[in-house]
């Protein structure tokens, strides 16, 4: 039995990958040298400290550059850029959906309770999930599997009955090392990573239509039709 839907933040929820992914082109542009997308998106999913692309770009250069000055700029424009931004299309309805069908709805987010909390807050979103699990929550974060275990038992829900949705390789991995069945929705960023084996893979999450979906997971599995919490749509 389906009983829960987990989502991920960044570049699932909200497009947050693909201004900062800019920012960083930009500014690497601005020194003269080039940062391809293979070598950004090895670091999706994970937490922001796990590259350090000042470094990088000092070794790209050859000569030191100020850090401190870089970031600063980075923050700026980053910033400047989300302003007004909202959810990515279909997050909403998904979200509608999955509470109509009964089903409880987490969120888990390698980025930190600040980062996370304070945009979901801003996007009016937070309220609507039933577990939010975050850096500061774990000892590890994606590609382990601990913050898809957390945000599962704060749910009460198996992870074989439970479906994340991601938009990178390392928190596909994730999802897969916690024994969900994930569906995978890339986009600008990642569209051309290499994600190995995944359940399901969707352009976008305006193509999730419940429970067809899990309907087309069973089916992939070789089961039959699958059950979801609720047979019938109730009030969200």
């Amino acid at each position: 039995m389906i009983e829960a839907v987990v989502f991920d933040f960044d570049g699932l929820v909200f497009d947050s990958e693909t201004h900062e992914y800019d920012v960083v082109r930009e500014i690497f542009r601005e020194h003269g040298a080039e940062l391809p997308l293979e070598v950004w998106g090895r670091c999706v999913g994970r937490a922001s400290g796990w590259f350090d692309p000042f470094a990088h770009l000092e070794d790209c250069i050859g000569r030191p550059v100020d850090r401190e000055a870089l970031a600063a700029l980075r923050h700026e424009r980053f910033h400047a850029r989300i302003q007004g931004q909202g959810p990515l299309p279909g997050v909403e309805a998904t979200i509608d959906a999955a509470r109509a069908h009964g089903l409880r709805v987490g969120l888990a987010s390698s980025g930190t309770r600040r980062w996370v909390h304070g945009q979901l807050e801003r996007l009016g979103l937070l309220h609507r999930f039933d577990a939010v699990r975050v850096r500061e929550d774990v000892r590890e974060v994606k590609p382990d599997p601990e913050l898809y275990l957390s945000v599962l038992a704060a749910l009460g829900v198996e992870p074989a009955n439970a479906v994340a949705f991601e938009d990178s390789p390392n928190g596909a991995l994730a999802a897969r090392r916690a024994g969900m069945r994930c569906v995978v929705i890339p986009n600008a960023v990642t569209a051309g990573l290499e994600f190995g084996d995944t359940d399901l893979r969707l352009e976008s999450m305006l193509d999730v239509q419940l429970p067809a979906l899990f309907d087309r997971l069973l089916a992939s599995e070789g089961g039959g039709p699958p059950d979801v919490a609720s047979a019938e749509p109730s009030a969200a």
